[in-house]
């Protein structure tokens, strides 16, 4: 049946059946602007012919598209069991923080603050007070070196 009707509607068309139309600015006017193919940006653009490449070499290989060099898996296995290697870590620690252990961390995050607001100071002191110290220092070294 399908070929009796496309017999058919080939009678029915005097023009052989052609199904597209043709185009109006054919007829060879000379005043006209014949319309221009437009390009794809995608397809123009550098990163996608190296892509559209690499995959055509890939096929031509018989490589998958979803299978990635070896180097570029193991480095993301390295990466991915590093981060879970770091959560572990930080869970563990957190888990093993008992009240004692953070108010340590805060002391010592605060002597620390004191430490470097007097050093700050002492920036700003005058050389004879910072050559005098260096020299406290020097003859209490050198006297518990004697004393010992």
């Amino acid at each position: 049946l399908p070929a009796s009707m496309y017999t058919e509607i080939q009678r029915e068309r005097p023009d052989g059946g052609n199904i597209l139309t043709h185009p109006d600015y054919i007829d060879g006017n000379p005043d006209l602007i014949k319309p221009k193919k437009l390009l794809n940006p995608v397809k123009a653009s550098k990163s996608h012919q190296e892509l559209h490449r690499e995959l055509l070499m890939n096929h031509k290989r018989g490589l998958g598209v979803e299978s990635k060099p070896e180097l570029q898996r193991v480095l993301e296995h390295r990466r991915r069991d590093l981060l879970i290697k770091q959560k572990k870590e930080e869970e563990e620690a957190k888990k093993l923080q008992s009240p004692f252990e953070k108010e340590l961390l805060k002391r010592h995050q605060r002597l620390d603050q004191l430490e470097k607001e007097q050093e700050k100071q002492e920036d700003h002191a005058p050389e004879f007070i910072k050559v005098k110290e260096n020299l406290r220092r020097t003859s209490t070294v050198t006297g518990d070196e004697k004393a010992a």
